[in-house]
């Protein structure tokens, strides 16, 4: 499947400022990046640096006036989607160091408050179908309401408040998968059936050896995903940081599929 990404960023900056930039999608095994076009209008580029566990890039930028970027991008995914229900859950003590560290609490995914509430609630289950279990529980219990969080919301008051958008979705998804002893990680994408139309947040689950994308927010298959970042929490994988005062005019994202000349586009 290839996808269309088209992003639009306007900020108004009153004094110079440096930013840090991750929208790129990245260049992966399971993704190629078949074109790309990026215009940073008057921003300089001053250099790229690695991202979260050696996926993607960001950008530092420095602004002198206002910042006004158009990203676009086609992207291949060719990424197959397994059953998770069957996938194995790998012993705490045969995992890498990398995998160990989404086993811990952090910022937003307070994880070790939530042991005692999945161990209750899902004591039937482990592994993969643990994983499923959560996922479904959290699409069925939390509703999806733009405006209801901010920042600063953590998965803990998610999971209080019932309601939140992408991010606390995917925040939940990660301490309850974390207070399963199953290694999860943040992860920043694009998916073209997200409603509204936004960059979009979902989880990673570490299960027989491998990564694997969970949305559970219902809203993106593994197979229409195409990453941009990971980390422990959305902290990591800002799409953007501003380090100055910068203040939104306009922000847009469009993600689509693509068909060729022979394709059912209905």
């Amino acid at each position: 499947m290839e996808l269309d990404i088209a992003v639009h960023l306007d900020y108004g900056v009153e004094a110079p400022v440096d930013l840090l930039l991750q929208i790129e999608a990245a260049e992966l095994s399971d993704q190629a990046i078949v074109s790309r076009q990026m215009d940073y209008g008057a921003a300089r580029e001053e250099s790229r640096i690695a991202a979260e566990s050696g996926i993607g890039e960001r950008v530092w930028l420095h602004v002198e006036r206002d910042f006004v970027c158009d990203y676009r991008a086609r992207v291949a995914v060719a990424r197959m989607t397994p059953d998770l229900g069957a996938l194995e859950q790998v012993a705490p003590r045969h995992l890498s160091g990398e995998a160990v560290r989404y086993l811990m609490p952090s910022r937003y995914c307070p994880s070790d408050v939530f042991q005692a509430y999945v161990a209750a609630e899902f004591s039937e289950t482990s592994g993969g179908a643990r994983v499923v279990a959560l996922r479904d529980w959290i699409e069925r219990k939390i509703a999806y309401v733009p405006g209801a969080s901010d920042a600063s919301t953590t998965a803990l008051e998610t999971f209080v408040q019932r309601q939140g958008v992408c991010r606390d979705f995917a925040h939940v998804m990660v301490a309850m998968a974390r207070a399963s002893t199953i290694p999860a990680r943040f992860a920043s994408v694009y998916a073209p059936d997200v409603d509204p139309q936004d960059f979009h947040a979902v989880a990673e689950v570490y299960l027989a050896g491998e990564w694997h994308l969970v949305d559970p927010t219902g809203m993106a298959g593994a197979d229409t995903i195409a990453r941009v970042g990971v980390g422990a929490d959305a902290a990591d994988v800002s799409f953007m940081t501003s380090f100055g005062w910068m203040t939104l005019r306009e922000q847009s994202v469009k993600v689509s599929r693509v068909y060729d000349s022979h394709s059912d586009q209905r």
